[in-house]
């Protein structure tokens, strides 16, 4: 089953339940895949595409919560992470930290890389392996600390 449906899905339940907050983030979901249908001319777009744009839209709203708390706008960030909690559910399992770690090691042994400058390398190679099972933030942490 493609997103779009089953993201028409999971709004046709989320009406019924008059639920909201998952209305809301899935109508964003379904936003973005219009959009960029449209920017690609109708193309369909491929599982790493739709998995791309997901991401992006939990990161809008992880990043709008870290803001909203920062200035102590609790009653801004909650609405903002429970549809990151919506959201996620389109995105495959994420990886642990420890897990993301053992793929980064291997593939700097792979690489051969050895310092800071390597590091767009690893990354690049790390992101294409963990497509949408780990958020950039994370990779490149970890990447950091075991090339530096």
């Amino acid at each position: 089953m493609s997103l779009q449906s089953r993201v028409m899905e999971e709004m046709k339940a989320a009406m019924k339940a008059k639920d909201t907050v998952a209305l809301e983030a899935l109508r964003a979901i379904k936003s973005a895949l219009l959009l960029q249908k449209s920017e690609a001319g109708s193309a369909e777009l491929t599982e790493t595409d739709e998995i791309k744009l997901v991401q992006k839209l939990v990161k809008q709203r992880k990043d709008s919560a870290a803001i909203f708390t920062e200035q102590g706008r609790n009653d801004l960030a909650e609405p903002e992470l429970a549809q990151v909690a919506v959201l996620e559910k389109f995105l495959p399992e994420q990886l642990s930290e420890e897990e993301i770690e053992k793929v980064v090691v291997m593939t700097i042994d792979a690489l051969g890389a050895t310092n800071m400058k390597d590091m767009g390398k690893v990354m690049g190679a790390v992101n294409k392996e963990l497509a949408g099972q780990a958020d950039g933030k994370t990779i490149s942490k970890i990447v950091k600390e075991k090339l530096g």
